[in-house]
């Protein structure tokens, strides 16, 4: 075998299980490459159509891919990936879980919320898990040693707070989080930061002690767009993972298609 052909069966090798991972949530879309279970690499948009993700196509050799939305499903961008892919799955209601699901109106049930259990479970299994996705929406997701997802809570994330100070109020500015935020305000702008930073900081660690009083071994995810900013802030240990829906879309993708 020449030294050209060995390359050529290593790199096929290397790259026959190349999954597309797709997150599109209310704001962006993030967009990973995994090679089975390992990230190779990882994208975030503004944007996102047809035209933006065939050129991650002329870059990786993908063979399956997950597609999930929190927003109206693209017809277009959904059939492209049919069509380009060995395997593919749209996430919804039907597609089959490694977790079992007891809400009651799976339907409604955000895919990016059910993601994250799934992948927390996949990192932590056999062990009681709460998620806490800190994003536009700050959702809680629950799930048993059993792996079966209890359900969850929504409340606004830390921006929509913001926002929603400054476009219901006639007086109250529009503000950003700092890094440094006191415990109570001296001016306006700061004591809306500290409202709404703390106050977030004190919903999560109170969900956090109120679940360990039924939970004892409770281990805690935290993820989404802002979990950093928050992971230090919390007096509760935490596992501070970005990727965690990522992960548990890859982890659906290959509970569904075999090889």
């Amino acid at each position: 075998m020449s030294v050209i052909s060995s390359f050529l069966c290593f790199f096929a090798e290397k790259f026959r299980h190349v999954n597309l991972i797709i997150e599109q949530g209310n704001t962006s879309s993030k967009v990973a490459v995994y090679n089975g279970k390992r990230m190779e690499a990882s994208f975030v948009f503004k944007k996102f159509d047809v035209e933006v993700i065939s050129g991650i196509f002329k870059k990786y050799p993908l063979t399956k891919g997950i597609f999930s939305t929190v927003i109206d499903k693209d017809d277009e961008l959904v059939a492209y990936l049919e069509t380009n892919l060995r395997n593919f799955v749209f996430l919804d209601e039907t597609v089959p879980l490694p977790i079992t699901v007891q809400y009651k109106t799976p339907k409604t049930l955000g895919r990016d919320r059910l993601a994250a259990a799934v992948g927390a479970n996949y990192l932590q299994p056999g062990k009681d898990l709460l998620v806490i996705d800190a994003g536009t929406a700050i959702t809680y997701e629950l799930v048993d040693a059993s792996g079966a997802y209890l359900g969850g809570n929504i409340s606004p994330g830390m921006t929509t707070r913001f926002k929603a100070l400054n476009q219901f109020t006639k007086k109250l500015p529009l503000v950003v989080e700092q890094e440094e935020i006191p415990l109570v305000g001296t001016d306006t702008e700061t004591a809306i930061q500290a409202g709404v930073v703390n106050g977030i900081v004190c919903e999560m660690d109170g969900y956090i002690e109120k679940l360990r009083l039924k939970y004892p071994n409770l281990l805690v995810f935290l993820t989404g767009g802002h979990s950093f900013y928050f992971e230090r802030r919390l007096k509760n240990s935490i596992f501070a993972d970005i990727n965690l829906v990522l992960t548990g879309l890859n982890r659906i993708l290959e509970y569904n298609v075999e090889d």
